[in-house]
């Protein structure tokens, strides 16, 4: 099938078969944009050439210290230049890397640990003694650790271990990188967020990472030279592959070790930032930005937004800035984004505000490294693209991982049917834009009704008094199951429960209406995410 009737001599040479892999990207980018700027963090100014030079002299201390092809080499490391010199670094060893949540508690990074037998971590003084912590709880020796101070942040060396500086210094500048014969060779090891049982180990190729940086080029639209912000952590799906595609453009990644709407705005005023990526709660952030941590600038800064569906009165009000937000959509387990809210101009410009803000809520539709997206029922059958109907978000497609390590089971669960399954539940419009209607475990049935959780939370954050919103289920004894919102307020705002639940009534049925209305600070992940799971601990025994 498909192939000539006499191929002879027409075979896979080194000549015409090279495996992909995103390293490739920055052995190109230290010759073709070797004195262009690659890396930013405060007064740290570093040129592709010193880049590459530092991942090279990573790969040869790596080596050094014993780690071979097929070894784990973790990090716990907020977005410092480090963390993203780890992610060239530690894969032209040959090994794989593995960046670690800073934000998890010692027993799970002892169990990340344990489970994917790192050989090596890099860890930032601040969070050295989690680390020491987290290696005192596993049998055997652990992994070494090596020391990274961040002097631009203040945060000194402990001097109890090796230095990274100091390790990059004295490593060869010759190490010849080790690239991938097979490009579903390993590359990178992420853990889940775990939040209903040990958190599990996704696993990613060579060739899922570079086609999802080949696909992110297309879908943002970028061109040479954009200058990224480094809000995604880099430990969250490796920042959605980003760091891995800037030398592809000789883009300039600037790090940013704590999001604030200060760091954001500074950034862009000072470093001239292009791009940025983001949970909703960051564009909150810079909507609610006070007057004293805004910084003018005459630029359109291109955001991709993820992690749950913005609102639309949050969108709404982002674009007036200056900020053009596409929605995207993904998991741990595809690299990160591999749907797009692609605009339609002709039919979606002449929309007015509100319209256009509702329509780029929508997860929308494949990234070109993708096979298939789409939704289906429990049989794995297409839904109606009505809008309305509901089913679960499933994938095909070169950006899915290969698995779960050491986890069979959960694998075969994952991809039964010949698609992964996300978990998500979602409607299809009938242009085939896919719109997120809630996690499985978020649906709320009140009465055998379905409520979608992110409906209602998108009502809600349309009051002007509302800075945060998440809806969960509240056990009762009538109807089963009722909406109750945890509501965070603006700073200085005064607003009580009988009028969000009027405002709310204004907008939404009855049986969608919150029941109850709780007021306080929002519990959230490292990435920006509500912890609804958090949330509904506070109803455990409830009947």
């Amino acid at each position: 099938m498909g192939w000539l009737a006499d191929e002879t001599g027409l075979d896979r040479t080194a000549a015409n078969y090279v495996p992909l892999t995103p390293l490739s990207h920055l052995q190109r980018a230290a010759h073709v944009f070797a004195e262009d700027t690659a890396l930013v963090y405060g007064q740290t100014r570093r040129t592709y050439a010193q880049y590459h030079d530092r991942c090279t002299r990573l790969a040869a201390a790596l080596a050094g210290m014993g780690v071979t092809p097929g070894d784990v080499v973790a990090t716990l490391l907020p977005n410092i230049p480090a963390q993203a010199e780890a992610h060239f670094g530690v894969p032209a060893r040959g090994a794989v890397l593995n960046t670690i949540n800073i934000r998890l508690d010692v027993d799970t990074v002892a169990y990340i640990f344990e489970h994917g037998e790192a050989k090596v971590a890099l860890v930032d003084s601040e969070f050295l003694t989690l680390a020491e912590a987290a290696k005192a709880q596993i049998a055997g020796d652990g992994p070494i650790l090596i020391e990274v101070p961040d002097p631009e942040a203040g945060v000194p060396a402990s001097g109890r271990y090796a230095i990274y500086d100091e390790i990059l210094a004295a490593a060869a500048d010759d190490f010849d990188w080790i690239m991938p014969e097979d490009e579903w060779e390993s590359l990178a090891l992420n853990y889940t967020s775990g939040t209903t049982g040990r958190p599990k180990g996704v696993v990613y190729h060579h060739r899922g990472a570079y086609l999802m940086t080949m696909g992110t080029v297309i879908s943002w639209q970028l061109q040479l030279r954009p200058i990224y912000l480094t809000i995604v952590p880099l430990f969250h799906c490796n920042g959605w592959n980003h760091t891995w595609m800037m030398p592809v453009l000789g883009g300039t990644v600037v790090c940013c070790r704590n999001t604030t709407a200060k760091a954001i705005y500074n950034a862009i005023a000072d470093e001239g930032v292009t791009h940025f990526g983001g949970a909703p709660i960051v564009l909150n952030m810079i909507v609610n930005a006070k007057d004293a941590e805004r910084r003018a600038f005459d630029h359109t800064v291109e955001v991709f937004t993820a992690g749950a569906p913005p609102a639309p009165a949050t969108l709404e009000k982002i674009e007036r800035l200056g900020f053009h937000v596409t929605q995207v959509y993904g998991l741990t387990e595809t690299y990160g984004h591999v749907t797009e809210c692609l605009w339609k101009g002709d039919s979606w410009n002449t929309l007015d505000t509100a319209g256009r803000a509702a329509i780029k809520a929508r997860q929308g539709v494949a990234f070109p490294m993708m096979d298939h997206i789409t939704v289906v029922d429990a049989e794995m059958k297409q839904i109606p693209m009505t809008g309305t109907d509901q089913g679960q978000i499933v994938m095909r497609g070169n950006s899915v991982m290969k698995g779960y390590l050491k986890n069979p089971e959960a694998t075969a669960e994952a991809f039964a049917g010949g698609y992964f399954h996300s978990g998500d539940i979602a409607v299809q419009h009938p242009d085939g834009y896919i719109q997120i209607a809630d996690r499985a475990k978020d649906i709320i049935i009140s009465g055998g009704e379905n409520i979608s959780s992110v409906e209602v939370e998108g009502v809600l954050m349309g009051h002007p008094d509302v800075n945060l919103a998440a809806v969960v289920a509240k056990p009762d004894e009538k109807w089963g199951e009722v909406p109750c919102a945890f509501v965070e307020l603006k700073e200085g705002a005064e607003v009580d429960e009988a009028t969000l639940i009027a405002f709310a009534r204004q907008t939404l049925a009855g049986f969608k209406t919150p029941k109850a209305v709780i007021f306080g600070e929002l519990p959230k992940t490292s990435t920006g995410k509500i912890q609804k799971f958090e949330l509904r601990k506070r109803f455990a025994g409830e009947s």
